[in-house]
C-alpha cells in the first residue's frame, strides 16, 4: 500500500503529464505543487512509485510519466468525476433536446460526446432484445399490402412491407391492430414470439394466412435487429494525439472500424456503471495504447445500452467521465421523456 503522501505525489505526476504532455520531474512538482516535502524526498517519492511499476522513465527525459497501472491507481483512489459547470450543462439539454427522433439523438449524442472531451465519441443504439413495445401499427397501403410500424420504449421505429395473398378488409385489420398491442405492449421484445403464437387461430379462416404473415413479418424484424449497431464519431480527434502512441495511430484506427471490437470494448449494457479500461487492460492488441470511458444509458433506471469516448491513456479522466455520465444521463431523460 502507497502513503498518502506517494499517493499525492502520483496524483500531480498525472495531472502535470495530461496537461503538459512533458514528462515531469521533482522540481516541477514541488513548484507546481503544495506537497509540503523537499524535492529531495518528492525524488525518494518517486523512486518507489517507479519500483513499484506506477510511473516510467522515457528514454529521453529525466522526467516521469504515468504507466497503466499509474492511471488505473488514479482513477480507482484519486480520480473525483468532474462535476459540468451549468452552462455546459445547459447546452447539453439545449442540444439533445432538438432530437426529431431516435437516429437524431445518437447523431446528436456522438457529436456531442466528441466536442466535449475532444475524443472518439462511441454510441451504442438502444438493443431491441433490452426494449418493450410500445405499440404496433398496421397500415393499409393497398387491398392486398399492409405497413407495419414497430415502435420501441425507447423510441426506435421500425417499419416493414407485408404483401397479403388476400385482400384485407379495414374491419379485420382494426380487430388484429387491437388484438396485437392488447398481447405486446409492454412486453420485452425476447417475450413476444409465444405471445403470439397462437393468434391467428382466433381469427376466420380467410384472414388467417394474412394475420400469420403479419406475424412472420413481425418476428423476423425482431431478428434482424437483434443485431447490436453502433454511431462513431469524433476520429479525427485522434490526430492530436499522434506522439501518444507509441508506433503508429493506424492500428487504433483499424479497430475502430471493426463494430465487434468496439462492442466489447464498451461492455454488456446491463453494466450500466462508469467503467473505465486503461491500456493494456483493453483486449484488443490494437488498443493497448488507448483507454476507454464507458457508461450504460437508459429510461427508467434501466440500461438498454452503453456510451462512451476512446482516446490516448493520456486523458482528462475526472472531465472524461464526467462529461460521460452527464450526457448519458440527459440521453435517458430524452428516451424517458419520448
Amino acid at each position: 500500500m502507497l502513503s498518502e503522501r506517494r499517493l499525492e505525489v502520483l496524483r500531480a505526476i498525472v495531472q502535470d503529464y495530461v496537461g503538459t504532455e512533458e514528462p515531469v520531474g521533482s522540481k516541477a512538482l514541488t513548484e507546481r505543487h503544495r506537497l509540503g516535502v523537499s524535492p529531495a524526498t518528492v525524488r525518494n517519492d518517486m523512486a518507489v512509485l517507479e519500483d513499484e511499476g506506477y510511473i516510467a522513465q522515457p528514454h529521453t527525459s529525466a522526467g516521469r510519466i504515468p504507466t497503466d497501472k499509474g492511471y488505473r491507481l488514479f482513477v480507482d483512489r484519486l480520480a473525483g468525476v468532474k462535476p459540468l459547470s451549468t452552462p455546459e450543462r445547459r447546452a447539453i439539454q439545449n442540444f439533445l433536446d432538438g432530437a426529431v427522433d431516435l437516429d437524431d439523438v445518437v447523431s446528436r449524442t456522438v457529436r456531442l460526446l466528441a466536442q466535449l472531451t475532444r475524443q472518439v465519441a462511441v454510441v451504442q443504439y438502444p438493443s431491441l432484445t433490452r426494449s418493450t413495445v410500445r405499440h404496433v401499427e398496421l397500415l393499409p397501403l393497398a387491398p392486398a399490402r399492409l405497413m407495419l410500424v414497430l415502435i420501441t420504449d425507447t423510441g426506435r421505429v421500425e417499419q416493414r412491407l407485408v404483401d397479403c395473398q388476400t385482400p384485407f378488409s379495414d374491419i379485420s385489420l382494426a380487430d388484429l391492430r387491437a388484438r396485437l398491442n392488447s398481447r405486446v405492449v409492454g412486453r420485452r421484445f425476447t417475450d413476444v414470439p409465444p405471445l403470439v403464437k397462437d393468434l391467428p387461430e382466433s381469427f376466420e379462416n380467410e384472414d388467417r394466412v394474412t394475420v400469420k404473415s403479419v406475424l412472420d413479418t413481425l418476428l423476423e424484424t425482431l431478428v434482424e435487429e437483434a443485431e447490436e449497431r453502433l454511431m462513431i464519431g469524433g476520429t479525427a480527434n485522434l490526430t492530436r494525439f499522434g506522439h501518444d502512441f507509441p508506433l503508429t495511430i493506424r492500428p487504433v484506427l483499424e479497430a475502430l472500424e471493426e463494430q465487434v471490437v468496439l462492442l466489447k470494448l464498451l461492455g454488456e449494457a446491463s453494466e450500466s456503471g462508469m467503467a473505465v479500461k486503461i491500456g493494456h487492460e483493453n483486449a484488443y492488441e490494437g488498443l493497448n495504447s488507448t483507454s476507454v470511458v464507458s457508461v450504460g444509458y437508459g429510461s427508467g433506471g434501466e440500461a438498454v445500452a452503453k456510451l462512451g469516448v476512446v482516446g490516448p491513456t493520456r486523458m482528462d479522466y475526472p472531465g472524461t467521465m464526467g462529461a460521460v455520465r452527464a450526457v448519458a444521463r440527459y440521453v435517458g431523460q430524452i428516451l424517458a421523456e419520448s
